[in-house]
């Protein structure tokens, strides 16, 4: 999104579906937690901030919020400086669950009335996973005007083999549609 003549204006000109974090160096295939996954971007910040786009700065780390006497923690927390809004990034290290939605769709409710000053636009969440079933994100997000993302990442960009097979794939269903 950086690049020379692309101007930002909304959320979805900034959020990708896919984000690579193979900078983290993590075992695509040892077990990690959230908090490893969380540790390693903070550990590589400023290249995580490259991979998110242009006009993110860093706010916090398990931010808290507090609602009813019942703490919370937000993962991470950036501002964009363009959008003029902050943006609340949820870890999940497997797929997202409805849950999971639900929960990113009340720290936007908070920030949107307890953080955002007069001046700022709405929050924007992204719930970055493993995995993302398109059809459950689209149902439990129906209604819904808030600007929740659901985004994938990869820890590893695919080698030639997975990626001839990816193609291949995907030459097969568009013909089988036809």
């Amino acid at each position: 999104m950086a690049q020379e003549g692309i101007e930002i204006q909304t959320p979805e000109d900034v959020i990708k579906n896919t984000y690579t974090l193979e900078f983290l160096n993590l075992p695509e295939l040892k077990q990690y937690s959230e908090s490893d996954l969380e540790q390693k971007i903070i550990d590589n910040l400023q290249i995580f901030l490259l991979e998110l786009g242009k006009g993110f700065t860093f706010v916090g780390r398990q931010y808290k919020i507090t609602v009813n006497n019942i703490h919370y923690h937000v993962d991470l927390v950036f501002y964009h400086r363009i959008l003029k809004c902050f943006v609340l990034i949820d870890l999940k290290k497997n797929s997202v669950r409805h849950e999971d939605i639900g929960q990113m769709n009340m720290y936007l409710g908070y920030f949107a009335m307890e953080e955002n000053m007069p001046d700022d636009n709405a929050p924007i969440g992204i719930i970055l996973s493993k995995n993302k079933d398109e059809l459950l994100v689209e149902y439990a997000t129906y209604g819904m005007d808030s600007n929740l993302f659901v985004s994938k990442y990869e820890l590893y960009l695919p080698n030639r083999k997975e990626l001839e097979k990816l193609v291949y794939n995907i030459l097969c269903d568009d013909i089988q549609n036809e």
